[in-house]
């Protein structure tokens, strides 16, 4: 029977199983070892703390267990398949036609790279040097914002408002809202819910603007204009307006009580000292680019009620302390009387006086109190009067506290806070003994996982290193796997900038997985180098041939363009896998995309570097070990 020229000879059943275990042999240990790597890689993501632990540890979770899944399939089970389903006609990697036309496009760049090598190593170091500049360009952020799909408009006015007005402020904002052709419907509350979680004040609103698809939008409308349209009709004097989403506002104050992207805590002893310290640092910040809804948490401008009883008066009338303290609590505040029972439910009987009888200061003074001459009233036994006091005493660690609050919108947060750090400087240096700030908010959850990352991240490539060490036995190798990493992580950092994403947690987890994957590939790379070029060496050393650096460099060839498309499938379905998370357009895709963007582009310049780079630099090492040792030391991966 004619043998067909694209396909291999058959062999016997023997060599044919033989064959089959050599190379399962090859590529395992590689591929533990790779998947090992990848998976130590992923370790900082666990010991991320608050927020971020809780949203990326699934994804640690879901990707680790699939992929121990995938080497043990891969180590154990492949092998098995290939000796039992693996038979037949087989054709050589040269004439399958996939392989084919990458070769064609492979081979004219890797053979022309090998003749300029030092030229190669220079222009990579060049990409590497150029990202500098985009670096230090590139914003920062503590997560990506989540488009909700509807805002919260927080403003606040003087802590002395009374029901009526705010109901009436509340109403006409709620009408000039829903006036703006993108609102779907508004939902205003003033004051606090019945639920002892909720401790804002009367002189506070909140208002939940749910809002159209954005299909429905007008042309060239965004989220910021919009923001920026509302804001200008809802100018009233008095009123300070703060903008959010909803979800991320109660996110920030159960984590940091702070219900803004950013505040600045000012702790002392004394709350006149530490609203004037706040008052001075709002003006400080004033004209910071990215600092919107700037406002002063009010500790000062409280209206109070005042009675002070007459200690002297009251023996003349035959009271007590007790007895005045009784009627005020009884008409003003009022007193529980009995509890009244309908089936099983209790009701308790509160009584006071109406509101007509206490509505001001002389309506109080007129009150009746019971003595041993007869009814007086409560002027003659107490002074009553308007006082001004705190709206609300905060305190944290055993500290008086107050608070600047400010959002950040059009900036990144890391370059905003930075800015008014410096705005704020020389006030700060200023500070009375006992009093200092501390910036809270976004921000604080942001420098706490930058904090941990730069520990975790060093202790993370050091066990990468001892993995890579075990694998290959020589640094040598070791620092050639570990040189894709820049080059790996440039592609990253180009597609931040120029896809105008700030680097935050989830573009820390999208390096991390580019950073798995790039030494996998780079560890895969070498082990099919060393075994091209052992075998070149073993078989001249048959020949008794001296090996020669046209040797080193056709083995190179051979270990690079040979294993092309397991290399390219490899990088494909990672791309192919994250390309419905960049194409996606709906709620929680804004998260999603900055993991991906750094992973996919990184991906991109990680496997020009292994295809290219890397064998340029093995083919330098080695050609630099034959000149100096005149031969080369090549230990068979397989062993």
């Amino acid at each position: 029977m004619k043998q067909n020229k694209d396909e291999l000879p058959l062999i016997s059943e023997e060599e044919r199983v033989k064959r089959i275990e050599s190379s399962s042999i090859l590529v395992g240990k590689a591929v533990f070892n790779s998947i090992l790597i990848t998976l130590v890689s992923f370790a900082p993501i666990l010991f991320l703390e608050g927020q971020e632990n809780k949203l990326f540890t699934p994804l640690v979770l879901t990707k680790t267990f699939a992929m121990i899944g995938s080497a043990l399939v891969a180590i154990f089970l492949v092998p098995v398949l290939m000796a039992m389903l693996l038979k037949g006609k087989m054709r050589s990697e040269k004439k399958h036609p996939v392989s084919r036309f990458f070769l064609w496009l492979y081979d004219p760049v890797i053979r022309l790279c090998l003749a300029w090598k030092k030229t190669t190593i220079a222009l990579s170091v060049l990409l590497v040097v150029a990202s500098i500049p985009l670096i230090m360009k590139v914003g920062s952020e503590f997560m990506p914002p989540l488009d909700e799909g509807s805002l919260l408009f927080m403003p606040v006015t003087m802590p002395d408002i009374s029901n009526s007005e705010i109901k009436r402020i509340m109403q006409v904002q709620d009408k000039l809202i829903k006036s703006v052709p993108e609102v779907e419907n508004v939902l205003g509350k003033a004051g606090r819910a019945n639920t002892a979680t909720d401790n804002a004040p009367i002189s506070m609103i909140e208002t939940i603007v749910l809002l159209k698809p954005q299909a429905q939008w007008r042309k060239g409308m965004t989220k910021n204009k919009l923001i920026d349209e509302l804001n200008s009709k809802l100018q009233i004097p008095g009123v300070v307006n703060g903008w959010t989403q909803p979800i991320i506002n109660r996110i920030n104050m159960l984590s940091t009580g702070i219900r803004t992207d950013v505040g600045v805590k000012i702790y002392g002893q004394n709350l006149d000292t530490i609203n004037v310290l706040s008052q001075a640092l709002k003006k400080g910040l004033v004209g910071v680019a990215g600092v919107k809804d700037l406002y002063v948490e009010p500790i000062v401008g409280g209206k109070y009620v005042e009675i002070k009883i007459k200690k002297e008066e009251i023996g003349r009338y035959g009271l007590s302390v007790d007895d005045v303290n009784m009627v005020i609590e009884s008409s003003i505040g009022g007193m529980n009387i009995t509890t009244t029972i309908e089936g099983r439910q209790r009701f308790s009987v509160n009584a006071r006086f109406a509101q007509d009888f206490r509505s001001n200061i002389e309506q109080l003074k007129g009150l009746l109190v019971t003595s041993n001459v007869g009814p007086i009233p409560l002027s003659a036994v107490a002074d009553i009067s308007i006082a001004e006091g705190p709206p609300m005493i905060n305190s944290e660690n055993a500290m008086l506290r107050g608070t600047l609050l400010f959002n950040i919108r059009e900036r990144d947060m890391g370059s905003t806070v930075n800015d008014a750090k410096k705005a704020l400087e020389s006030q700060i240096q200023k500070l009375p003994k006992g009093y200092f700030i501390e910036w809270s908010g976004q921000y604080e959850n942001q420098v706490r996982a930058e904090k941990r990352l730069k520990v975790l991240m060093p202790i993370v490539l050091i066990i990468i290193t001892i993995i890579l060490y075990f694998t290959f036995h020589t640094f040598r190798e070791v620092l050639i796997v570990l040189s894709s990493v820049p080059i790996a992580l440039v592609g990253g950092v180009y597609s931040l900038y120029f896809f105008h994403v700030n680097f935050s947690v989830a573009v820390a987890v999208g390096f991390i997985a580019l950073f798995g994957v790039a030494v996998e590939t780079g560890v895969l790379m070498l082990v099919y180098l060393n075994n091209s070029l052992f075998n070149r060496v073993k078989k001249n050393e048959q020949a008794n041939k001296p090996i020669q650096n046209e040797d080193i460099e056709e083995a190179i060839y051979e270990g690079a363009a040979l294993r092309l498309r397991p290399k390219l499938m490899t990088v494909f379905v990672d791309i192919i896998g994250l390309l419905p998370v960049l194409l996606a357009t709906g709620t929680g895709s804004d998260v999603m995309k900055p993991i991906a963007i750094p992973f996919v582009f990184g991906l991109v310049t990680s496997t020009l570097f292994v295809l290219i780079v890397l064998p340029v630099l093995y083919a330098l090492v080695r050609e630099y070990e034959l000149k100096k040792n005149r031969k080369l030391v090549i230990a068979e991966f397989s062993d």
